[in-house]
């Protein structure tokens, strides 16, 4: 993968993203499997879940994982590196929407890591516009509105189901609304 010079900075600031992404996750699985980083049982009340242990290894399985995957991918210049660094960053926008909707309680990480997953993805989508790129955008743009429709179909039933008085509920809007942005482009 040879990108001009500005791609490569936009390249460094996707690896940097995804390696924060991967530390924190893993730092996260193991605070969560060992101790429920101190968020209380309760909020596992509504969930399939009776401990932090399974969320915690599901964290760093598929969040911390995705993210690695997506940064050797980069520094090692594979060719599906890009399709690697979309799906972690959808990742981590689905794994916050999953949170909100199960634990039905906010914090202030939440929308760390929503705007971390939508930088990500906007740095996604300024690599697939370069010019060496376009090979692998069309597909791309073909799997990122697939992601984002999934996105918005699992937030709109959790709102119908549960009301839309939720934080998921209100992150929703900006969901559908990138949706029908993309959908444009």
């Amino acid at each position: 993968m040879s990108l001009p010079l500005a791609d490569r900075f936009v390249v460094r600031v996707l690896i940097g993203l995804e390696i924060f992404g991967a530390v924190s996750a893993l730092v996260g699985a193991v605070a969560l499997a060992l101790n429920g980083a101190g968020v209380p049982l309760e909020y596992l009340a509504n969930s399939p879940f009776s401990s932090f242990a399974v969320p915690g290894l599901l964290l760093g399985a598929v969040i911390g994982g995705t993210q690695i995957v997506a940064a050797v991918a980069l520094i090692a210049r594979k060719g599906q590196a890009l399709l690697f660094s979309v799906i972690a960053g959808f990742g981590m926008l689905i794994w916050i929407f999953a949170e909100l909707a199960i634990i039905r309680h906010y914090s202030w990480l939440q929308a760390v890591y929503f705007v971390h997953g939508g930088a990500h993805d906007v740095a996604d989508q300024a690599v697939c516009a370069s010019a060496d790129a376009q090979a692998d955008a069309p597909r791309l743009k073909k799997y990122a509105a697939a992601l984002s429709s999934t996105i918005t179909m699992i937030t709109m039933t959790y709102c119908i189901r549960r009301g839309r008085s939720t934080p998921g509920c209100r992150l929703s809007s900006m969901c559908t609304l990138r949706t029908r942005i993309g959908k444009m482009a």
